[in-house]
């Protein structure tokens, strides 16, 4: 079963966040059981995001997360966030 994590978060600064994302991306190619990340811009609320990225399980996404490099990358990415991030863990139970 697929696993999906999301962190919501507001921040003033999206150009060094997306810079920071990419930077991530690049020196880290290979997370395991990664199937997709995608960010999303909330219409409605200014400087607001969805951070939501997908693994092959929730196992997967775990051993990612204890990764030291991306324990880092959350902390660099609080940093440039306006308030703390909201983290949540989804299973994916159905997909059309």
């Amino acid at each position: 079963m697929n696993f999906v994590q999301t962190v919501a978060y507001t921040t003033s600064k999206p150009d060094e966040m997306r810079a920071l994302g990419d930077e991530f991306n690049r020196e880290n190619p290979d997370s395991p059981g990664m199937v997709s990340v995608r960010l999303l811009k909330d219409r409605d609320r200014e400087n607001t995001y969805l951070l939501v990225a997908e693994f092959d399980s929730y196992e997967q996404a775990m051993e990612n997360s204890a990764r030291p490099e991306v324990d880092a990358f959350a902390k660099r990415m609080a940093e440039l966030a306006d308030g703390p991030p909201a983290f949540a863990n989804y299973d994916l139970i159905h997909e059309m």
